[in-house]
């Protein structure tokens, strides 16, 4: 029987506790890749989305999605108020050393560099989103919404009326406890008349992960899907697909006249 101090023992030791100390900084390390790359957990602050989202509840942010389609209408989304809705940050101890551990803090998830929010998006760029109708709904490009399903029970569209259109590369967000949310409506006053950055996006919410009664995806709700809407943003799209076909037989018959040129007349 070997003691404890074998040689032999005290060497596996040693290399066991380099393998844990490796396991576990490579665990640490693929948390942060995964956190600032594909997915993070976000808690509710507030309840400027009830019902869809409730006070303290935890969700999980898809930070790859955009990168592979547009944000839609409809979408929740988590986006940083840096530049847009924040106040101006205060000045803090300057130096590299300290900068590298802010941005180490904020790598792990343990520091913000300002405030994160959450939202629903109703306008993209070029919408025209306004209040109200005579029904008294909020319109995009002059399409109601039906928002019945997603709005806090007793909540009406907004009691503030408004006429927007969102500038390019920016987005106008509502909360769906429109009586309890500061959104676009309430920050005219900001760069860009109450919009946000599509820059600012983090990502897109898709699920509540507790408490476990409330596990389930955060779909966007129909209203958004509606045939209508989708064609209000079409028509600045379908002239040019119809110039880009109208040229393709024009660009073959200059192509086939310099190949073959007529003869001239004697």
């Amino acid at each position: 029987m070997r003691s404890a101090a074998d040689p032999a023992v005290s060497t596996r030791r040693v290399r066991l506790w380099r393998e844990l100390v490796l396991l576990l900084l490579l665990a640490a390390l693929l948390t942060v890749v995964i956190k600032t790359f594909a997915v993070e957990a976000f808690r509710i602050p507030s309840g400027s989305m009830e019902d869809t989202l409730r006070v303290g509840e935890r969700v999980l942010v898809n930070k790859i999605v955009y990168r592979i389609r547009g944000i839609d209408r409809g979408d929740v989304v988590v986006f940083s108020g840096t530049g847009s809705w924040d106040p101006a940050p205060l000045a803090r101890p300057a130096g590299p050393v300290l900068d590298a551990y802010h941005k180490a803090l904020q790598l792990a998830g343990l520091e913000s560099a300002g405030t994160d929010y959450v939202k629903r998006v109703i306008g993209l760029p070029g919408d025209r989103v306004a209040c109200c109708d005579a029904r008294g709904r909020i319109t995009v490009n002059g399409v109601p919404l039906a928002e019945q399903s997603y709005l806090y029970p007793g909540d009406r569209p907004s009691a503030m009326r408004f006429s927007v259109t969102v500038p390019p590369g920016r987005l106008w967000v509502m909360g769906d406890h429109r009586g309890d949310s500061a959104d676009s409506r309430y920050h005219a006053a900001d760069p860009g008349d109450g919009t946000i950055p599509e820059s600012a996006v983090i990502g897109r919410v898709f699920m509540v992960i507790w408490p476990p009664p409330r596990l389930g995806d955060v779909p966007i709700p129909a209203t958004f899907a509606q045939r209508r809407l989708a064609a209000a943003t079409a028509p600045a799209t379908i002239p040019m697909a119809v110039g880009l076909a109208g040229m393709l037989p024009l660009a073959w018959a200059c192509r086939r006249l310099r190949a073959h040129p007529p003869l001239a007349r004697r």
